[in-house]
């Protein structure tokens, strides 16, 4: 912090990053934890992504948009996981004012445009089950692109209207956060001033950009559960509700924790409970992913089996 000439006040240049614990031997165990937590998302979604990449078969919506999913949680986790893994090993646990701004807009850009994408996943689904004959013709690649890309500029253009009501408040007392990473609602709290109506403007634009999409979702998936009811087969009723499985239990553990950190008032903030809830949709939610896509896909499966049987005629 630094003394503001003529003012009897500071201005904070860094904030300390409290994390979990300041005990060293908890902090240890926190590491190896969330190192392998870490990796594994990286591995896994990486395995995905260079699947789809190489395998010809899987170059279809579905996959290309699952490729876009896997390569959006390898960048959502590795804003925050890298430095809260060297902030557990460091004794010093700052970060620079750019630093945490940078921090935030991009955790919450791609978190927006995650948010956004699953939108566009459902969407996908809807038009499998209910226009199978049509699905390439309405799913062009043309049209994929543009979705994936909108669904990215929506993300970092609406990030830029919440980071910048939050770093443009004056930081000039305490520089501790409460968290492991620069979460607006942490940040929020260390402001020198009244912060009531930027927190209701925030919240605002929380709940537009968070019933909006899950609004999207039902809606796709309702018209998703009427076609599925008219199939008279059994058995195609299972198959089409399994094509719908995976993406409803990643959507649910995603928003459901998002929800509750960033649509709720202001008054319920809790540091601790956060942290810990805050791993769901952040860390947690990119190591699911890989898990549920791979283990329930058969595509996934025999790319996987076929590039190893490669490797081993190679070898």
């Amino acid at each position: 912090m630094w003394l503001i000439p003529g003012q009897n006040q500071t201005r904070v240049f860094e904030f300390i990053l409290l994390g979990f614990s300041s005990d060293p031997t908890t902090n240890s165990i926190l590491f190896i934890v969330f190192l392998l937590i870490y990796l594994c998302s990286i591995m896994g979604n990486g395995l995905i992504t260079m699947l789809i990449c190489m395998d010809t078969q899987l170059h279809t919506p579905m996959y290309f948009f699952l490729c876009i999913l896997a390569m959006l949680d390898m960048g959502y986790v590795s804003t925050t996981m890298p430095q809260m893994l060297v902030h557990l090993l460091a004794h010093s646990k700052t970060i620079s004012f750019a630093g945490c701004w940078m921090q935030m807009y991009v955790f919450s850009a791609l978190g927006i445009a995650e948010s956004t994408f699953f939108v566009v996943m459902a969407y996908d689904r809807y038009v499998a089950i209910c226009h199978p004959l049509r699905y390439t013709v309405i799913l062009n690649w043309r049209l994929c692109i543009w979705l994936a890309a909108g669904s990215c500029i929506c993300g970092f253009l609406s990030a830029l209207l919440h980071t910048f009501f939050t770093m443009s408040l004056p930081y000039c007392g305490p520089n501790k956060v409460n968290h492991y990473f620069c979460e607006g609602p942490s940040v929020r709290s260390l402001a020198c001033m009244d912060t009531y109506i930027i927190e209701m403007v925030n919240q605002i634009l929380n709940v537009l950009m968070g019933l909006t999409p899950i609004s999207l979702i039902v809606a796709s998936y309702i018209r998703i559960a009427m076609a599925i009811l008219k199939i008279k087969s059994t058995q195609g009723r299972c198959k089409a509700f399994s094509t719908c499985a995976s993406h409803l239990t990643v959507v649910s553990f995603f928003y459901g924790p998002s929800s509750y950190i960033y649509m709720r008032p202001h008054s319920s903030y809790s540091p601790e409970r956060d942290k810990q809830i805050s791993l769901f949709y952040n860390a947690f939610t990119a190591l699911l992913n890989p898990m549920v896509y791979s283990l329930r896909n058969k595509d996934i499966k025999r790319a996987f089996l076929k590039v190893v049987g490669h490797s081993k005629v190679d070898c």
